[in-house]
């Protein structure tokens, strides 16, 4: 089984980030062949900054590579090192009707937070098919809020194949998991960079315990009883918990007598435990940028090969050979 995922390198990655997609990426390298790719182009609808950019894709490669992929058995990429899907995009774009890219979430709901709209947001689900495509993908990880970009992929997939008489290119299924809930910013909403609520994955110890201790909760007094379930420290702290520890805590809320400065305490030191060796190897791959770098070209190299298959395939279909 082949999964395709790619995570966009527009600023430091947060707890949200983490646990919404890196962790269940880094855990598909157990499951399958794994491409997972650094998506500059899409990142250029936001990201107007060389330096910014070139810092952010190498800050998401040194994340996922100290959070636990292993480049043995995942292929890490820069999207930019892979320029077959950009022809790719365009053979697939002359099959796109407009209404199905007018009918796109994703360019509704950034027209609303007020991005500038432009031909790159509009055309963006027609790179992201050429991205899914191009490595004859067959599932994507996604969240429930992204399934139309898989099934818009789907579509011009099969107006492709159809438009030539040819199975060029294989139907992707998106593979959404229900075990990963929404997680929750410091303001109660989904954390997001939008909205200024996040938690940075390896931020300096003391700004993470800073944040957490900013962190909304409700006025309950100390001593009395607390309901977990409606409190977003311990929504963060099921995260990072095994079962025994996840149920201390839960009993540490319903006996009363511990606050949520407590809870906000215990959350830091259970992030500290678990981030603490992760941490350790970034520091060790920021010291070593050349073994960032060794690996995305390994993995570029892997990349390319099949999407130069699945382009000279296209190629074929449409007369360009």
């Amino acid at each position: 089984m082949r999964i395709l995922t790619g995570i966009q390198p527009s600023g430091k990655l947060h707890w949200g980030n983490y646990f919404g997609a890196m962790q269940p990426s880094i855990g598909m390298q157990e499951k399958g062949e794994a491409f997972i790719f650094i998506a500059q182009y899409h990142a250029l609808t936001t990201v107007h900054d060389a330096e910014a950019l070139r810092q952010a894709t190498f800050d998401v490669a040194a994340d996922f590579l100290a959070c636990g992929l292993d480049p043995t058995k995942a292929c890490l990429f820069r999207q930019a090192d892979v320029p077959e899907v950009h022809e790719l995009a365009w053979l697939l774009s002359t099959v796109t009707p407009m209404g199905l890219l007018e009918r796109c979430h994703s360019y509704k709901d950034k027209l609303a937070r007020g991005i500038a709209a432009s031909h790159g947001l509009f055309a963006y689900p027609v790179l992201m098919a050429a991205d899914i495509l191009a490595y004859q993908s067959d599932v994507v990880p996604v969240g429930r809020d992204q399934k139309q970009h898989v099934e818009v992929t789907r579509d011009v997939a099969a107006k492709f194949n159809q438009a030539y008489g040819v199975e060029v290119f294989k139907l992707p299924e998106p593979m959404i998991s229900e075990s990963v809930a929404v997680i929750p910013g410091l303001d109660g909403q989904k954390m997001s960079k939008s909205y200024n609520n996040t938690i940075g994955l390896f931020d300096p110890p003391k700004e993470v315990k800073g944040k957490i201790m900013k962190i909304a909760t409700d006025s309950t007094p100390l001593e009395d009883p607390k309901d977990p379930d409606a409190c977003r420290v311990f929504a963060l702290y099921k995260l990072f918990a095994d079962e025994a520890e996840l149920e201390e805590m839960r009993a540490n809320y319903l006996r009363g007598g511990y606050g949520y400065g407590h809870a906000k305490k215990a959350l830091f030191e259970i992030y500290q435990r678990k981030f603490g060796p992760f941490r350790e190897r970034r520091e060790y791959l920021v010291a070593h940028p050349e073994e960032v770098e060794a690996v995305l070209q390994a993995g570029a190299e892997k990349a390319r090969a099949q999407a130069r298959i699945t382009l000279n395939a296209a190629r074929r279909a449409v007369g360009l050979d």
